[in-house]
């Protein structure tokens, strides 16, 4: 593979490892989808890193909620088409979910995204519930990609709650039953939608192509050989592609949530000191994984011993079912829960998401 000299320019060899230099303030989450070979099986998961709590709880939103973009002015409207069950961060946005069709959509952080000046005359959906609008409105990535670009939705940044009181800068990537992916940017303004069932991987920075050419040449270099190994976005990347390859070919729903969930703990960060003012290197605080074909969201607290899982056959989603919440934050009994988890919900009033 050849690279660009602004590539390598970019780029410091630490050791034998070729480690780009990066000063990004953001979540330091991975994604992978993790699909069988006769589609049977299709799993992704998740982990998100931040420095401090944000609060998480799992929701149950219900088809038929009536909904606007939040910011006001020239806000997308919608009516839920699916139900979900979704994490949330500080209740006040969703930042993972999965959807009663097998779509998954996620939010992670990307320090070069600009989503341009606020165009009124465009639909515009804030930062805090774009994920949820992919969640309630889509069954298929193709579906998804298509209606983001014809209606040319626009994100709206405002400030992110907790002691981060900043315009967030934001990527998210979904995926579907049949193991499709694709993955959104803004860059200056303009956006860039990667969109292949390949695209299995997403971390943050840098941006998608330059991560596909960093993962080239470790490629070329073979992860028998050595892989790097700091915890940087890029690192993480490779990590996860490569072990991504290496998995046994999943025959049961059991075997397929194992494999992905030994490469995301694989990507994942220890915990240690955080840092505010460099928050893209931060502790793992969770990880969240779904089986698509099952429609069953399994989530795992860096602080829990156990894992907890939602079947989304078990909860009302229809039209007419109430929003129901499982409060995780704050909950000193949280740590003990295991198992399925929905007979837990309980019928909770709806947050409110962010918005300028």
């Amino acid at each position: 593979m050849t690279f660009s000299k602004t590539l390598i320019a970019a780029t410091l060899m630490v050791g034998t490892a070729l480690t780009p230099i990066l000063s990004d303030t953001s979540w330091a989450c991975s994604r992978l989808v993790h699909t069988s070979k006769n589609g049977d099986q299709v799993v992704t998961a998740r982990s998100m890193d931040w420095f401090e709590d944000i609060k998480t709880n799992l929701w149950a939103f219900p088809a038929g909620l009536k909904r606007d973009g939040a910011v006001g002015k020239g806000s997308a409207t919608w009516t839920s088409k699916y139900g979900s069950v979704i994490a949330s961060g500080f209740d006040s946005g969703t930042a993972d979910g999965l959807n009663t069709a097998g779509l998954v959509a996620n939010m992670l952080y990307l320090a070069e995204t600009d989503f341009g000046p606020r165009d009124p005359k465009r639909p515009g959906v804030s930062w805090s519930m774009f994920t949820q609008y992919l969640l309630d409105n889509f069954a298929t990535v193709a579906e998804a990609v298509a209606d983001v670009q014809k209606k040319n939705i626009q994100v709206v940044a405002s400030p992110l709650p907790g002691s981060v009181q900043k315009p967030p800068s934001l990527h998210f990537s979904i995926s579907d039953a049949t193991g499709d992916s694709a993955i959104f940017q803004w860059i200056n303004g303009k956006l860039v939608v990667y969109h292949n069932p390949t695209y299995a991987v997403m971390t943050n920075s840098p941006t998608f192509d330059k991560q596909l050419a960093l993962n080239g040449y470790w490629e070329s270099v073979g992860g028998d050989a050595m892989l790097p190994g700091t915890r940087r976005a890029a690192d993480r990347f490779v990590r996860a592609s490569y072990y991504l390859k290496q998995l046994p070919d999943p025959k049961t729903t059991q075997q397929a949530m194992a494999n992905a969930m030994s490469v995301i703990r694989n990507v994942s960060v220890p915990f240690g000191e955080g840092d505010p003012q460099n928050p893209n290197i931060s502790t793992t605080i969770w990880r969240t994984a779904a089986d698509q074909k099952q429609r069953v969201y399994y989530f795992e607290s860096t602080l829990s011993p156990n894992l907890i899982w939602v079947s989304l056959d078990k909860l009302n989603l229809k039209p007419g079912g109430a929003v129901q919440k499982l409060s995780l934050a704050d909950d000193p009994a949280d740590g003990f829960l295991t198992g399925e988890m929905s007979g837990h919900f309980k019928p909770t009033p709806p947050f409110v998401f962010t918005g300028p």
